[in-house]
């Protein structure tokens, strides 16, 4: 079976194409993506411009263009904060729909840091026992624990690269000042949360998901992805403790030659390595393992689950992923297993 899956991000918008059979693992076919930032088309009033929706439906009409022309026999596509959270959010799923005919499936944090939690799970195993994965994208931070397929605890939190770049580093080359503000606000937001993670024991794998944490572990030495997934990628705290201090004397084009950096996203690797720093620091973390699967990979592998044990549905007439895939939140996933 083909699947399609539309990933609409803070940073990029991403379409996958990936074959999978029963009882074997999902193989990537194909990708179409854009870097699109939605975040920079927000106005004063927190809503997408009317030239960032044009951008957005060029792109998803494109992606539903080059999903039927590669023979795709199932389609699912999402969006997280970026559409989430803006004021205009569900003016804009509405548009979607009425001018390329793909329903968008808005993902709430706490969906988000399910599904992530699902695939970390899947890609370590039942021998990693307890689990704690952290999941940085632009406009949230992501922290989920747990020993089952969906975790016991999960947070979300506004703490993504890209938001706290806008709001806090918006210069090129910040002063040491908005640099410290940053850090305390950090500090702050993390304080309850992991808190209460940490009342559940230390975990046996702590795990990190994201492009962010990916060009974190590269830049502190981690295999290049030309060395493929298979790879043991860890980010080590001491480490990034000495390149956060280095990024903030770099400019956004220093940053963008460093190995693994997307210039798209160079401004805003200072952010994510103070959130990385604060979040392993607060939750007594030495290091990580890096994660390659991440939140579109647990609602392909949720889909392919449902689908592939249910040869009596037909794919045309299936449950949709919001039904099969998440439930209303992460603590009923976790009753549902007990």
């Amino acid at each position: 079976m083909r699947l399609g899956v539309l990933d609409i991000g803070s940073n990029t918008v991403h379409l996958l194409l990936v074959d999978a059979y029963p009882g074997a693992r999902p193989v990537p076919y194909a990708s179409h993506k854009r870097p699109l930032s939605l975040v920079r088309y927000l106005n004063d009033y927190g809503a997408i411009t009317e030239e960032g929706q044009n951008e957005l439906i060029s792109f998803i009409s494109e992606a539903a263009e080059f999903a039927s022309s590669h023979q795709v026999e199932d389609f699912m596509a999402f969006c997280t904060s970026a559409i989430r959270e803006s004021s205009n959010g569900h003016a804009v799923l509405e548009r979607v729909k009425h001018e390329t005919g793909v329903t968008l499936l808005e993902l709430s944090g706490e969906e988000e840091a399910g599904m992530t939690f699902y695939a970390v799970r899947r890609w370590f195993g039942w021998s990693s026992e307890s689990i704690l994965n952290l999941d940085m994208g632009g406009g949230s931070l992501e922290l989920a624990l747990g020993t089952d397929e969906f975790p016991q605890v999960a947070f979300s939190v506004p703490l993504g690269a890209g938001r706290l770049t806008r709001e806090w580093l918006p210069n090129d080359l910040p002063g040491i000042k908005e640099v410290r503000e940053l850090r305390n606000y950090v500090r702050d937001v993390l304080t309850d949360p992991t808190t209460e993670l940490r009342q559940y024991g230390k975990p046996t794998l702590a795990t990190a998901t994201s492009k962010t944490f990916r060009s974190l572990a590269r830049i502190t030495g981690a295999a290049p992805s030309t060395e493929g997934p298979y790879v043991k990628r860890v980010l080590h705290r001491d480490a990034l403790k000495i390149w956060t201090n280095r990024l903030t004397a770099m400019s956004w084009a220093e940053r963008a030659e460093l190995p693994g950096v997307a210039e798209i996203r160079a401004p805003q690797l200072l952010a994510g390595a103070i959130v990385a720093h604060e979040a392993m620091s607060a939750l007594k973390l030495k290091t990580v393992r890096i994660c390659p699967w991440a939140l579109r990979e647990g609602l392909m592998l949720r889909r392919f689950d449902h689908v592939m044990f249910d040869s009596t549905t037909p794919l045309s007439s299936s449950v949709g992923v919001g039904e099969v895939a998440l439930g209303s939140t992460v603590r009923q996933m976790a009753e549902k297993q007990n």
